[in-house]
């Protein structure tokens, strides 16, 4: 199992819209049966992201189609990424970490 978080830096004045935008990301993933979660930090260091998204997935292999359409359908993604860059200062930093199960 692999957990891949985004990293969103928006300002302040943008966050509201950004909160919405990745919610719309989180409600995807879940309809699509995979574990996803908006994180909202309550502090956070200087030049650390305002927002975070991640989702869990199954193997590695699904990372290139999950980021390539995440919302599901082509028209859909494009649109929400037109939007979501808007409010981005600048690209989203990506982490993939994998689930330490404890076996080798």
């Amino acid at each position: 199992m692999y957990v891949v978080r985004f990293a969103y830096d928006v300002l302040p004045v943008d966050r509201d819209q950004a909160i919405a935008l990745i919610r719309r990301e989180v409600e995807a993933a879940r309809r699509r049966g995979l574990t996803a979660r908006l994180l909202v930090p309550l502090t956070r260091g200087r030049g650390e992201p305002a927002l975070e998204y991640e989702v869990e997935l199954p193997t590695l292999d699904q990372l290139d189609q999950y980021r390539s359409d995440p919302l599901g359908s082509a028209d859909a993604t494009q649109a929400w990424m037109r939007e979501f860059s808007e409010v981005l200062v600048q690209p989203p930093g990506v982490e993939v970490f994998r689930i330490d199960t404890g076996t080798p």
